[in-house]
């Protein structure tokens, strides 16, 4: 028995997850060249205010989308961490 409503859902739901895959993919590309610059430049691997003024920025996008504003918040956290991650294994793998 097949459920076609339901079906359609998963498929478009799939289709987002790849998307959000590639897109993830693609920021992360950008993000470790900016991490290799920023180690290049004797810059620091996080910027606070940056990051504040980003994650400002999404909590109104997200609250303008309808979506939970604290959500977006810990989703774009658990990016900015990653990327500060990769930032300072970057500067320290230069610095040998």
């Amino acid at each position: 028995m097949t459920d076609e409503t339901l079906n359609g859902y998963r498929q478009s739901i799939d289709n987002i997850d790849a998307a959000l895959v590639f897109l993830l993919a693609e920021r992360f590309k950008t993000t470790q060249a900016v991490g290799r610059y920023k180690a290049q430049a004797g810059l620091p691997p996080a910027d606070p205010g940056r990051e504040e003024t980003q994650i400002a920025r999404l909590r109104g996008l997200a609250h303008d989308a309808n979506l939970d504003p604290d959500f977006s918040e810990k989703f774009l956290r658990f990016i900015i961490d990653e990327v500060i991650r990769h930032h300072e294994r970057v500067r320290v793998t230069d610095a040998r």
